[in-house]
């Protein structure tokens, strides 16, 4: 098969996977035509830089029967793989001709999670050492791969990631009958030590020039299992305390097989549980305060902050120029550029409700909350109820609960990057 017709099998079989936060965007120029060859993706760095990002499977063939996945052994689909030096090669093009600024690699199980791994590791290593590839790589760890091979990967990628998929081991159980919890928490547990005696290398001048991964991150899939929003979120805040993990991508469930789970989840689940996650890492919310066990799932009509603050009234209205910047973040309208902002610029005068719209603070959300220099532009907050209606009303005009999760693949235009690439254009 021609590395054409591979490059677009794979990077089609790999759309599923959004622990790299693909968009799957095609940019086109100013003619129309597409600029991204197949299977670019586009996701973002650490310092909020996009980054284009050739995603892709190193081969499709794969010994499991799990059924939430396309690429299962039992599928009757296009099977095929790269070499290690097709791969490497192909990377190394697309990265010096500017199509792509790294890799994103996974794989199908073949074999047995070793070997499996051996491969990737393979291809790294070539690009890595014979191309001299200085391009970011994000690594999939294959569930069940020894310690070595976990530490190797570690040494060689900026980011790597184990897929956990279901946010309990029953689940995982029954909708991947080949795969054990513990061969997905394991090498988990490993690349997060690996990554913290990296980083602790770093430090030393001997290997402050060092490449090793500074995080690792993992998927859950939403909707197509039992649990509920307060499991899986109990289960992601374990993972950031414990294994320290920086992100946690959340996936609504897409049915792709007949005998699988038939009934789509909302976009608007895995876009709240998106929200909860960010008040759990970066506005000092614990996992209490942003859902009841007992409730279990969050609030689709009302987002995960706005929803804290209606529960909890009595904290308000703050005044901005005497709250803390910690107290800022739970107002909602507010985040973490504008609360530091009010921080900054109240030290030299007296904020008032001018400001903060000068400021592009959500007004609409943020007046019902707060007072500045004594004033308070919202409706009162004696009426619970009616304080929450308003901030239904300004969520339901800007977010469509019906929307549903597509993946788009850019790659319409195969042909055409492929002569741009091989310099027949």
């Amino acid at each position: 098969m021609e590395t054409l017709e591979k490059l677009k099998i794979l990077a089609g079989s790999a759309r599923y996977d959004v622990s790299c936060a693909s968009s799957g965007a095609v940019r086109k120029n100013a003619q129309g035509h597409a600029q991204t060859a197949p299977g670019v993706c586009h996701s973002w760095s650490a310092d909020g830089r996009c980054i284009s990002l050739l995603k892709v499977l190193f081969t499709n063939h794969c010994r499991y029967d799990c059924k939430y996945c396309v690429n299962r052994r039992s599928n009757d689909v296009v099977r095929t793989a790269f070499t290690p030096r097709e791969l490497a090669q192909l990377t190394s093009d697309f990265y010096l001709r500017n199509y792509v600024e790294g890799l994103f690699l996974s794989s199908g199980v073949v074999k047995s999670p070793d070997f499996t791994m051996g491969l990737l590791l393979q291809t790294v290593r070539l690009l890595r050492g014979e191309y001299r590839f200085q391009g970011y790589i994000h690594l999939k760890i294959i569930p069940g791969a020894s310690s070595v091979l976990v530490d190797e990967a570690v040494r060689l990628a900026d980011r790597v990631s184990v897929n956990v998929e279901f946010a309990s081991q029953e689940s995982l159980t029954s909708m991947a009958p080949d795969k054990a919890w513990g061969n997905v928490m394991a090498p988990m547990a490993r690349a997060s030590q690996a990554i913290l005696e990296g980083a602790l290398a770093r430090k030393t001048p001997a290997g402050k020039n060092r490449l090793s991964a500074t995080g690792q991150s993992t998927q859950l899939i939403v909707g197509a299992t039992p649990e509920d929003d307060a499991r899986i979120l109990t289960l992601a805040d374990r993972l950031y305390q414990k294994e320290r993990l920086k992100r946690v991508y959340y996936s609504a469930y897409v049915p792709v097989n007949a005998d699988a789970p038939s009934a789509r989840p909302p976009l608007l689940r895995e876009h709240r549980l998106y929200q909860a996650d960010w008040l759990l890492r970066m506005y000092g919310f614990g996992l209490g305060e942003i859902i009841n066990p007992q409730d279990g799932m969050l609030d689709l009509a009302l987002d995960p902050k706005a929803a804290w603050a209606i529960r909890n009234l009595a904290r308000f209205p703050l005044e901005v120029n005497k709250a803390s910047y910690e107290e800022l973040l739970r107002v909602p309208g507010l985040g973490i550029r504008s609360a530091k902002r009010i921080v900054s610029e109240r030290r030299f005068s007296r904020l008032t409700l001018e400001h903060l719209k000068r400021m592009n603070v959500v007004m609409k959300r943020a007046r019902h909350f707060l007072t500045a220099g004594g004033l308070y532009g919202g409706d009162g907050l004696s009426d619970a109820l009616r304080v929450k209606e308003k901030l239904i009303g300004i969520e339901a005009h800007n977010v469509n609960p019906q929307k549903q999760l597509t993946f788009l693949e850019p790659i319409s235009s195969a042909e055409e990057a492929w002569s741009a690439l091989t310099g027949e254009l």
